[in-house]
């Protein structure tokens, strides 16, 4: 599915414009395009339910419980056609769960229910221990999370290109440089390493993070209603990390 766009282009149809269209009228496509993008950003989800006080047994549980109803129920019949955005409608939709379902979720049988996503509660630890949670409150933990979780995407989406392409141990010696400042990159070395030359490492670099832009603008078309959100989306979510 194509998912960005350029100037001048039209804004081709992308996984949360197709849930948006559906309406009340949800369709197969629409509900695909909903599991997907649920099993990309789960982990905010589980660090949000979290920072709620909740146990990670009953984080997993009640994250579990969250996209199994979220999933299976037509919780698609309460979107509006125009606006939104999915990270948005996420945590509206699992404030509601928690305010109105989660003692019934807590009461089932732990793995009773049907498990509708594949969670690792270690690296789910992990990662929410990565945040300062003392000084941020469980909406900025998410969206920090989120952010996080966006970008590991795209990353993995990177990888997976240059791997199809028979280039995995160049993206591995390269990847450190989309988060270093530009000059931070030890071209001569990694030419050494590669037996290549410098400034084929440098174009390389250009071309990798050219390329980590697009994938970037096109995983955050995914979860926007329209071309004029991905910019500020961007920048929100690059503003997570600040303190």
């Amino acid at each position: 599915m194509e998912s960005t766009s350029r100037p001048g282009q039209r804004f081709l149809p992308t996984r949360w414009t197709v849930i948006l269209a559906a309406g009340r009228q949800s369709s197969a496509q629409a509900q695909e395009a909903l599991s997907i993008l649920c099993r990309t950003y789960w982990q905010p989800i589980y660090a949000y339910v979290r920072h709620k006080g909740h146990s990670p047994p009953d984080a997993e549980d009640l994250t579990q419980e969250f996209f199994s109803r979220l999933l299976q129920k037509h919780y698609l019949a309460g979107l509006q056609r125009e606006g939104g955005r999915f990270r948005s409608f996420l945590l509206a939709a699992v404030n509601g769960f928690l305010a109105n379902e989660w003692d019934k979720a807590r009461a089932q049988k732990r793995g009773g229910g049907q498990k509708m996503l594949s969670i690792d509660r270690d690296t789910a630890e992990s990662r929410y221990h990565l945040e300062p949670a003392h000084e941020l409150t469980p909406e900025r933990i998410y969206e920090r999370q989120w952010a996080q979780a966006l970008l590991d995407q795209v990353l993995k989406r990177l990888g997976e290109e240059y791997r199809q392409a028979g280039k995995t141990a160049l993206f591995e010696k390269l990847s450190a440089s989309l988060s270093q400042p530009r000059g931070a990159v030890p071209y001569a070395q990694i030419a050494r390493e590669m037996d290549s030359t410098e400034a084929a490492i440098k174009m390389a670099v250009q071309r990798l993070r050219a390329r980590y832009r697009e994938l970037l603008r096109a995983e955050i078309a995914e979860t926007v209603a329209s071309p004029a959100e991905v910019e500020d989306e961007i920048r929100f979510l690059f503003s997570t990390f600040l303190p």
